[in-house]
């Protein structure tokens, strides 16, 4: 998918993995799926049904949420970067005094040679983050000047004012999937910038010789008319080599020594040769090479599917249920609440899903059990405590451990029965938000993410939703 289906996708996600709201039910939700597989086909590859069910839903949700347009181009890449920092570089590059002042050229002027090593500086780094980006994946992401003058592009991202929560996911959730291609949307402007702030000074140099004769010198309090004649030999050697102007011999140097000099024009000429070939050539082949890595990326947006609320959409497009086994431990579910929790997970999981509880584990038998037949042919394994119960790592822990190495590729989500904790204390009592924390901490430490269900209640859609999120980020 492109760039812009893809931003379409995730506003999608955003909406789906909050709680249903008139904006965007349970009921729409099933719609879009349904509307783009009719449209696509079964043989439809997977990301063109993705980005089909969300430009079907986007249009949907334009119709009731007034925001969304406004949601979509808060977070387009402003085309006016491409050319007004490139326009300030050379104005700022045009303004420096690069080679010194009044009439004469320094021709060891530290703006000038510094602006050779900031540019040979700038392509090590890039080459030593190019080569630790194949080794690690955080290295592709943006620099920190990068970073900074993105937030700027898109105007930090800012979202339209009160827009809520959906909108601040929305914003963070893209700027995060979109990161290599603002690299190097970044990197093309940067890198144009960088030639053009080097062909504005020169430009304004040449500029100001046509009115005034410049004097090529030099003068130091430590370097010797030897040094400076190697050093130049280093930097302007290979202009020298390009233009065919000789570079003076020592006692030549020597000469050139102020308050002496000689006509700059020729001087000029080698650190404009000097400059195209060390900065605005390799510059401007950099951007070449961000472009075509950025139209690559707009036009096949890297946008990994193999995440959780994907799958699952394209579950219903495959036909592919999900096989759900529950396993409690320590409490048996009553026939009430088993009842109540097969059509809490079928709600959540959607029409076709397959929901079997496995045979109790007693409390402190966690090392007895069969974990082949505890998970079974499950594609989703629920470990179901009570909230009555204190966690305790050497039983509840150690239940999820071997829970997780027999599930090892399957997606483990811990179920937390409150109804027994209510009907002890009330469902108003302060203890109640005190236990959830302390369960929530327990299962956080096991990496492992917490669903609190009261079973004695029927399946109504709030809950739906919060189990919907909690099992991948949007269960459609």
């Amino acid at each position: 998918m492109n760039e812009a289906a893809a931003r379409r996708v995730v506003l999608v996600r955003a909406f789906e993995r909050a709680p249903a709201s008139d904006a965007w039910s349970q009921a729409d939700r099933e719609w879009a799926t349904r509307a783009a597989a009719q449209v696509e086909g079964e043989a439809a590859s997977d990301d063109a049904f993705i980005a089909r069910r969300a430009a079907l839903a986007a249009e949907r949700l334009a119709e009731r949420d007034k925001r969304v347009p406004k949601l979509l181009a808060s977070v387009q890449w402003p085309g006016w970067v491409a050319w007004a920092l490139p326009v300030l570089a050379f104005a700022a590059g045009a303004a420096a005094d690069a080679v010194g002042s009044g009439k004469q050229i320094n021709l060891l002027a530290p703006p000038l040679l510094g602006l050779l090593a900031w540019n040979l500086g700038v392509y090590l780094v890039v080459l030593v983050r190019g080569a630790w980006g194949l080794i690690d994946r955080r290295a592709r992401g943006l620099g920190p000047v990068a970073r900074l003058l993105g937030r700027l592009a898109h105007v930090t991202g800012a979202a339209p004012k009160r827009a809520g929560k959906v909108a601040a996911e929305f914003v963070a959730d893209w700027m995060q999937a979109s990161q290599a291609l603002n690299a190097a949307r970044l990197g093309r402007v940067l890198h144009v910038s960088a030639a053009a702030f080097a062909l504005g000074a020169l430009a304004a140099l040449y500029l100001r010789g046509l009115a005034f004769e410049y004097r090529a010198g030099w003068e130091s309090t430590f370097l010797s008319a030897a040094s400076v004649h190697g050093l130049l030999g280093v930097v302007l050697g290979p202009a020298s080599a390009i233009t065919g102007i000789a570079l003076p011999d020592v006692a030549g140097v020597e000469k050139l020594r102020f308050p002496g000099g000689e006509n700059a024009a020729d001087w000029l000429r080698l650190y404009a040769v000097t400059i195209g070939a060390v900065v605005v050539v390799p510059r401007l082949l950099l951007a070449l090479g961000d472009r075509w890595l950025e139209a690559r990326l707009a036009a096949r947006f890297p946008l990994p599917l193999d995440e959780p609320y994907f799958r699952t959409l394209l579950r219903v497009l495959r036909e592919e249920p999900v096989a759900a086994r529950v396993a409690p431990y320590g409490a048996v579910p009553s026939p009430q609440a088993t009842l109540n929790l097969n059509a809490l997970l079928a709600q959540a999981l959607g029409r076709g899903s397959r929901v079997s509880i496995a045979p109790l584990t007693a409390f402190g038998a966690e090392d007895d059990i069969d974990p082949a037949r505890i998970v079974g042919d499950a594609t989703l394994l629920l470990p179901l405590f009570s909230l009555t119960a204190t966690p305790e790592a050497e039983n509840h822990g150690a239940f999820i451990e071997r829970l997780r190495e027999a599930a090892a590729g399957r997606r483990l989500v811990a179920l937390v029965d409150e109804s027994g904790f209510r009907r002890q204390f009330g469902d108003t009592s302060r203890r109640l938000p005190e236990r959830q924390a302390l369960w929530r901490e327990f299962l956080k430490e096991r990496r492992l993410g917490a669903v609190f269900v009261d079973l004695d209640q029927p399946a109504h859609p709030a809950a739906g939703d919060e189990l919907r999120a909690a099992f991948g980020g949007g269960l459609a």
